[in-house]
């Protein structure tokens, strides 16, 4: 296992965050859909506009995976404020786990989601939720491992496709 640290990304932070959202989601869903929905999708979510002002937001965290001085992945965790679906004041929601596909497997995703419960545990919340894509069956048997449980389901927009996601959640 790596010796990863766990750094809390800052305004300072937007190029690396911009680079690493880009590059993962790109690795881990262009393959899937079309080159003009996974356009829409960056453009719309991973400019520097928009990650400054989810950085700046007081509902939103971003945390970085470090590999000493590297960066290998990060995640984006809400509370209700910034919720994409439940808006639950108990609860935190994980919307993206992101890990630099050469460092998967090494255990960095486990990193990631145990920061996240540890976070949701620090701030007292009853769980934490998430949604994974329907097709994505590798991240629901990673969550299953993990004790989470489907409670429901909404839809992804992913530039025009209409995408399902189950909603998973853990009792902290």
């Amino acid at each position: 296992m790596q010796n990863l640290q766990l750094l809390k990304a800052g305004i300072n932070h937007i190029a690396i965050l911009r680079e690493l959202s880009i590059t993962t989601f790109l690795d881990t869903y262009a393959q899937y859909n079309t080159k003009e929905d996974m356009q829409s999708y960056i453009a719309a979510n991973f400019s520097e506009e928009k990650l400054r002002s989810d950085v700046e937001s007081d509902n939103s965290d971003f945390y970085f995976a470090m590999d000493g001085e590297m960066p290998i992945g990060y995640i984006k965790v809400n509370y209700a404020g910034a919720q994409t679906d439940v808006n639950d004041a108990e609860s935190l929601e994980l919307e993206r786990i992101y890990v630099l596909k050469q460092h998967q497997g090494k255990r960095a995703g486990q990193f990631l989601l145990d920061a996240a419960v540890a976070i949701a545990k620090s701030d007292a919340l009853k769980y934490l939720w998430l949604g994974v894509w329907d097709k994505n069956t590798n991240a629901q048997a990673f969550y299953t491992k993990n004790n989470f449980v489907p409670f429901g389901v909404h839809t992804f927009l992913l530039g025009d496709d209409e995408q399902n996601d189950i909603l998973l959640k853990l009792e902290i």
